[in-house]
């Protein structure tokens, strides 16, 4: 029953939501091209009030950049594409298969998403289409992991993703901002409950996220941008942003268990390093002189992560 009473409104509310931008777009291309200054905010308008309907609360922490580039985040399941768009106005990029696909190609392509081709060699090509978004003041969303996982670790970002962002006049132009989503389980179910990956069917998963009660919750927290600038290369700048997305991603999740009194007794992550590491996460900082790990990421030094028996969380230490 809760099924129903949650999932009949819901999309309602998501197809006539989108039915009203299909309309709105025919007053708002004429008059601004591709600026698209008011469409956006329906589309926040309509996850935030499909949350609502689902019962899911989401946490902030931070806020979303207001410099010209994009965004990364940790991708976890289908309600991501809710959760990032209730925060404000932005784009997701996506693969291009996802334009094809029943229901979901049809929602992405009205509401702005921008297909790619993951290939090295699509960089020209993507270096333009970044340009022309960030000229009309478009925000842009990565999921860098390249797919879905179980929620409880942030998989290698893929430094292809990043090519484009250093040709030309894009590098000094260009800012990213790391984002860390986390989704708490309601109580007694286990750390990955809202996450949907592997082969899980959309359907099921759906239903059960639909008849869940209580619900759990959501946080998601917004990171310093980082100056594409002072970066060296992809690769560099892939592995900082991993390593803030992971560790807020980590440390959100210890807050809110019982592995609070370790967060401030212990280091996190463990480093791949002889000695004593300064904190990490100075990297947010814009000045350059303040990225204490800024050569350890040159030499390719990177955390060590090893799985709490029975948590599904990363240690701590």
């Amino acid at each position: 029953m809760r099924v129903v009473v949650r999932g009949v409104p819901a999309v309602i509310i998501v197809f006539g939501g989108f039915l009203i931008l299909l309309a709105l777009r025919l007053v708002e291309r004429p008059v601004f091209g591709s600026k698209r200054p008011i469409t956006p905010w329906l589309t926040v308008m309509v996850c935030r009030a499909t949350l609502a309907l689902m019962g899911l609360r989401c946490r902030r922490i931070g806020h979303p950049m207001t410099e010209p580039g994009a965004m990364v985040a940790n991708h976890t399941s289908w309600l991501d594409i809710f959760t990032l768009n209730s925060g404000g106005p932005l784009y997701f990029v996506s693969k291009s298969e996802v334009s094809n696909w029943p229901g979901i190609g049809l929602l992405a392509r009205g509401t702005g998403t921008v297909f790619i081709d993951r290939d090295r060699s699509q960089a020209d090509a993507q270096t333009i289409l970044f340009q022309h978004h960030l000229s009309d003041g478009h925000r842009l969303l990565f999921f860098p992991e390249g797919t879905s996982t179980d929620g409880n670790r942030v998989l290698d970002f893929k430094p292809t993703l990043f090519q484009a962002f250093f040709q030309g006049d894009l590098k000094n132009r260009m800012w990213v901002q790391p984002i860390s989503v986390v989704y708490m389980p309601p109580p007694g179910k286990p750390p990955g409950y809202y996450a949907w990956w592997g082969d899980m069917g959309f359907a099921s998963n759906l239903v059960s996220v639909l008849a869940t009660w209580p619900q759990g919750y959501i946080v998601v927290e917004y990171h310093t941008p980082l100056p594409v600038s002072e970066w060296k290369n992809r690769k560099v700048l892939a592995a900082a942003l991993h390593l803030i997305v992971a560790d807020g991603h980590v440390k959100n999740q210890l807050k809110q268990s019982d592995w609070l009194p370790l967060i401030n007794s212990v280091s996190y992550p463990r480093w791949s390093h002889q000695g004593t590491p300064n904190d990490y996460l100075s990297l947010s900082d814009h000045n350059r002189s303040r990225y204490p790990c800024r050569d350890w990421l040159d030499a390719g030094i990177r955390p060590l992560y090893a799985d709490h028996p029975g948590q599904g969380l990363p240690r701590p230490w």
